[in-house]
């Protein structure tokens, strides 16, 4: 059973949204909060595997609360769960460490399965999202012209990969695969290059783009 933190500032929908994963028997909802501040607390003392959180919220929004687990040292898979198809919104929420990115429009089906990929270990964006917010940072080019396949990359690199699409810093990936922080590095730049990228983010969107992360 997967454990699950509500975070919405709005009663019935976070009421609706856990009636509705209430029919499935793979998710439980364990917690709710009404803002970052709030959902801090809940998810501390309930230990969520996936958070399920708004962006628009007063007070302290979705973009505030996911700066906050990261600087607090709270390792949770966040999934938002909004209702603004927004690119920028998106691309600062992935910046900021989530690992997906849904609109309140979805099925259960598919909430469920997102829910799943990241409690997995995995990332999840609706493909629609990912190719309009690679080619708003120019990751890709637009239909006229040609993109070149990302070069293979190897196992360990695939590792890093991850670990990047999971907001790893150097350091952090260093101690989770018992690497060097400059063979880190190393592994970084490779990543880069071989996707043909210029930082982390353009990377995982990319990455994404082909498939890589599933």
């Amino acid at each position: 059973m997967i454990r699950v933190c509500l975070v919405d500032d709005q009663h019935l929908v976070r009421q609706g949204v856990k009636r509705l994963l209430d029919l499935s028997d793979a998710v439980e909802v364990v917690a709710e909060a009404d803002d970052g501040m709030a959902a801090l607390a809940a998810i501390g003392e309930s230990r969520p595997d996936v958070v399920l959180l708004d962006l628009r919220m007063p007070r302290h929004d979705g973009i505030w609360t996911l700066h906050a687990l990261r600087e607090s040292g709270i390792e949770v898979p966040v999934l938002v769960l909004t209702t603004f198809d927004d690119d920028e919104l998106a691309l600062a929420a992935i910046r900021a460490g989530a690992r997906g990115y849904l609109l309140k429009d979805v099925t259960l089906a598919r909430l469920v399965s997102a829910v799943r990929e990241l409690a997995a270990g995995r990332m999840m964006l609706r493909p629609a999202i990912t190719d309009r917010m690679l080619r708003s940072l120019g990751a890709v080019p637009d239909a006229s012209g040609s993109e070149p396949p990302p070069q293979p990359l190897t196992g360990r690199e695939l590792d890093v990969l991850r670990l990047l699409a999971a907001g790893f810093s150097n350091r952090e990936i260093a101690e989770s695969l018992f690497l060097a922080e400059g063979t880190v590095k190393n592994h970084v730049s490779g990543v880069l290059l071989k996707l043909g990228t210029r930082d982390r983010t353009r990377a995982v969107l990319r990455a994404l783009h082909h498939g890589l992360l599933d």
